[in-house]
């Protein structure tokens, strides 16, 4: 029986030399490998008490409506700035080059909810650190973050210390 890892491909020296890019596309395009992936991560959150399942553009989306829908909990995007068309809350966050923001509708977490995050990987854990402030700030209660994959090279999970992270995948490296 396959494994989810068996349907990543790892492509080397991408986008630079040195780095192991980790391919979720064929996870994706395979039927077997998407059911894997999305029953492996919904295994790790189904017994937390949790009202939202929220998820980043675009791969949260991919990973978190699924699980949502077959744990019959509200699914939240997270996206972009600018993609969102009601009054929306942001955060600024670094990235290894610059800077990004990203929003959320104003009235998507009501205080007192409890949030799980579904993203599908962790690397330096910068753009899953301002969805947890965000979410908090918006008075809801981060419960649960899974992750498909996870790069522990870069140490992204420091960044979410004292919150329960799970991954399905761990790499050791960057």
């Amino acid at each position: 029986m396959k494994k989810v890892e068996d349907y990543v491909r790892s492509i080397k020296d991408f986008p630079k030399e040195g780095i192991i890019f980790r391919d979720v596309t064929t996870v994706l395009q395979d039927a077997d490998g998407l059911h894997l992936a999305i029953n492996e991560m919904q295994d790790k959150v189904k017994d937390l008490d949790f009202d939202v399942v929220l998820g980043p553009e675009s791969r949260g989306f991919i990973f978190g409506v699924p699980i949502a829908y077959n744990l019959h909990k509200a699914f939240v995007p997270v996206r972009k700035k600018g993609k969102l068309p009601c009054e929306t809350v942001s955060m600024e966050y670094e990235l290894e080059y610059g800077t990004a923001t990203i929003e959320i509708h104003k009235d998507a977490i009501k205080p007192g909810q409890k949030v799980v995050i579904i993203d599908d990987l962790i690397a330096t854990g910068g753009t899953i650190e301002a969805i947890v402030k965000l979410v908090e700030g918006l008075g809801g209660e981060v419960v649960g973050i899974c992750f498909l994959m996870e790069l522990e090279g870069l140490n992204g999970r420091d960044k979410l210390a004292g919150y329960n992270v799970e991954s399905v995948i761990k790499y050791e490296g960057k």
